[in-house]
């Protein structure tokens, strides 16, 4: 594995902040994440900003295929020069925003494994987009600054707890992985590093609109987390009235006075269908 700084200076080029670029640099520890993926060579992977390649080169020579979807194009005539240097054949890269493309697409003949160094500005947009694409997908190993890694796992009645926490534990089994430090990484952030496993639980293709509006409903109540229940759900994106909003939070069984981040991922969905059958 060259080392990404020395990559980057022989192309003239940097690690573009407004990327959120930090280029895993410790062999070692790109070692480490492919063995706790577990990758095998029945395994079709999508990787999520390969960069220079320290995860995606190791991961290809036990994958099946490994596509890896970039969208800085400085990076890819280098990351292509070091994939044919040690003749690694089932690599393919598309030059193109993740959120932009369509998971199915990808597909060759079953789900993917996703895996990912997450650029931090985006890590979130990101995982909610494979929330909502997750019949396509098995399982994710994905990496997080660990603040916000500590979010996803949080529990409700804490701080912590948030839109993405619900979403999350809603979608998928979470467990930790690795922490990694700023030293593995060039340059090296200011944070540390933790890396979480998503099992993601298969959608009833017949609910696509009670998911939606689950989600809806999570967004909406997390958008004024300090208001109660009954005023965080009024008006705003979803537009109920008050009187709406009291009638299913009393079928849901929930006190009207509570608020978003006490409400667990059952209760959540309880307030939903409450919500489908006040409205008829």
């Amino acid at each position: 594995m060259t080392h990404p700084g020395q990559l980057l200076k022989q192309a003239g080029l940097y690690a573009g902040k407004e990327l959120g670029q930090n280029f895993l640099s410790n062999p070692g520890t790109a070692r480490m994440i492919v063995e706790k993926t577990g990758i095998s060579e029945d395994t079709h992977v999508l990787e999520i900003g390969p960069g220079l390649g320290a995860l995606t080169l190791p991961m290809a020579k036990k994958a099946l295929h490994v596509t890896a979807v970039e969208k800085d194009g400085r990076l890819i005539p280098i990351l292509m020069e070091e994939i044919a240097g040690q003749g690694i054949k089932n690599i393919d890269i598309i030059h193109g925003d993740v959120l932009k493309i369509h998971i199915k697409d990808i597909l060759k003949d079953k789900k993917l494994v996703v895996i990912g160094n997450l650029p931090y500005n985006i890590s979130s947009q990101i995982l909610i987009k494979l929330v909502e694409e997750r019949k396509y997908i098995e399982k994710a190993f994905l990496m997080f600054q660990t603040e916000l890694a500590t979010r996803i796992l949080a529990l409700p009645g804490g701080r912590e707890y948030s839109r993405l926490s619900a979403v999350s534990q809603y979608a998928a089994r979470i467990s930790f992985v690795a922490q990694i430090g700023p030293a593995s990484f060039f340059p090296s952030p200011d944070v540390n590093s933790t890396i979480l496993q998503f099992q993601f639980f298969q959608p009833e293709d017949n609910d696509e609109s009670l998911e939606k509006l689950l989600f809806d409903v999570i967004k909406a109540a997390f958008s004024k987390r300090r208001k109660s229940l009954k005023n965080s759900m009024t008006g705003g994106e979803l537009g109920y009235q008050k009187d709406f909003v009291l009638h299913a939070l009393a079928l849901a069984g929930i006190e009207p006075q509570r608020r978003a981040e006490t409400l667990s991922v059952e209760e959540f969905n309880s307030l939903v269908r409450a919500i489908r059958e006040t409205s008829g």
